[in-house]
């Protein structure tokens, strides 16, 4: 079960006027479930995109990238996104790129648009050939279902990006910029493979904010920082993942032509906390997940190394397992820091909290500290780890959860 994680709600998430939402059941890989999402925005709209790092990437993130700076108007010709769960369309080579055109090219066909207009994302097995021919079969029951970007197209669009999440994740906000109500809302899909070199998993978030198209890349760069970014589950990079931020332009206010503006500040949070929101929901959803993690690792001398220190703890197996026991042993978290690479590290300046106890001082078991406190923390579902390296000023954030026995077998079973 995900930790203090619900499905949203359709009343929960606002509609983003200039866009329509349709799913359809197509069967990729199993039958009776929801498996495509098509998005189509009117024109005008624009659209930016932040991908994985991870070199043996799928062919549905070569061809999001290629669309997108064949455009070179920040996004503006972009008007449709096709996404599929069930086949990751990764590891298939020339083939799986003939068949990412092959879907864009049907769906272009049905909008009357260029391919080159349309984005394509894959999620499920690696290296199984995409089922094309289910995808355009499909496509006709997609665009008979499209509706507007209202909340149940939202909740529905979310269940149908899902693999091995055992919860949909959508999250909205609403705000005033001019006088006028702007709208964020946006989906995730993730569980496991999740760990972030720019964002990680499936993220599709949309504002109908008036904006200069070339803003949106930053404002997105920004939102993954703050949020998918942050987020480990096993500390597997995926080969397919992207985050998508799309601007319909139709709230009515005057255009956002600067970031740094009131307008622009308010938009960056309100569209940061919904990238939050999203990637916090699939930590929470980790596959066997009991526990949800905060680290705070702060008095580095950089922001980089308090990230390295931090992500040595959220991918070490031995704190992991230790947290799903509830087993204070905490001296692994010690170890995770001491291996984090980072130079001259003085292990006599490091204190070490979990929640409001004191562990571990100066380098040291603090000498009040008793293990039952410790146990005491870690029985709870939500946890804070906060290490302070006595160093500097810079500080990091991420956000992990327990490895537990529950997540072998999903993945040992994930393609039973």
């Amino acid at each position: 079960m995900p930790v203090n994680l619900r499905a949203p709600e359709a009343k929960e998430l606002h509609t983003v006027a200039g866009l329509s939402i349709g799913t359809a059941m197509a069967g990729v890989r199993k039958p009776n479930r929801r498996d495509l999402v098509v998005f189509v925005l009117e024109e005008g709209a624009a659209a930016a995109g932040v991908f994985t790092s991870n070199r043996f990437c799928a062919a549905p993130v070569q061809l999001c990238r290629a669309h997108l700076a064949a455009d070179g108007e920040g996004g503006s010709a972009v008007r449709a996104l096709v996404i599929n769960t069930g086949n990751a369309n990764a590891g298939t080579g020339a083939d799986g790129l003939a068949r990412a055109r092959r879907t864009c090219a049907a769906l272009a066909a049905h909008l009357k648009l260029r391919p080159a207009q349309v984005l394509p994302f894959s999620t499920g097995v690696i290296m199984e050939v995409l089922p094309v021919e289910r995808i355009e079969a499909g496509l006709p029951q997609a665009l008979a279902a499209l509706r507007p970007a209202d909340g149940a197209a939202w909740a529905e669009a979310a269940e149908g990006i899902m693999t091995t999440d055992t919860c949909p994740k959508a999250a909205s906000r609403r705000i005033v910029i001019g006088g006028q109500p702007v709208h964020v809302s946006g989906i995730a899909k993730g569980a496991g493979m999740i760990r972030p070199d720019m964002a990680t998993m499936l993220g599709f978030v949309a504002t109908d904010a008036v904006i200069a198209p070339h803003l949106l890349q930053p404002l997105l760069k920004e939102a993954a920082d703050r949020s998918f970014n942050r987020i480990s589950i096993d500390g597997d990079m995926s080969t397919n993942d992207s985050f998508i931020l799309m601007a319909t332009q139709r709230a009515g206010h005057a255009p956002i032509t600067s970031l740094e503006s009131t307008e622009g500040q308010a938009l960056r949070e309100a569209v940061g906390a919904v990238a939050e929101q999203l990637a916090q929901a699939i930590v929470r959803d980790g596959e066997g997940a009991t526990k949800f993690i905060t680290i705070r690792v702060l008095g580095g001398r950089t922001v980089a190394e308090c990230r390295q220190a931090a992500y040595a703890i959220a991918h070490s197996p031995l704190v992991k397992t230790a947290f799903f026991a509830s087993d204070p042993n905490l001296g692994r978290i010690l170890a995770a820091v001491g291996y984090a690479g980072i130079a001259d590290l003085d292990q006599d300046r490091i204190d070490l909290f979990l929640d409001d106890v004191h562990v571990v001082r100066e380098g040291g078991r603090h000498p009040e500290y008793r293990e039952e406190m410790g146990q005491r923390v870690m029985k709870q579902a939500e946890i804070t780890i906060r290490v302070d390296l006595h160093r500097g000023g810079a500080a990091a954030l991420v956000w992990t959860c327990d490895l537990s026995h529950d997540y072998v077998s999903i993945n040992a079973d994930y393609r039973s």
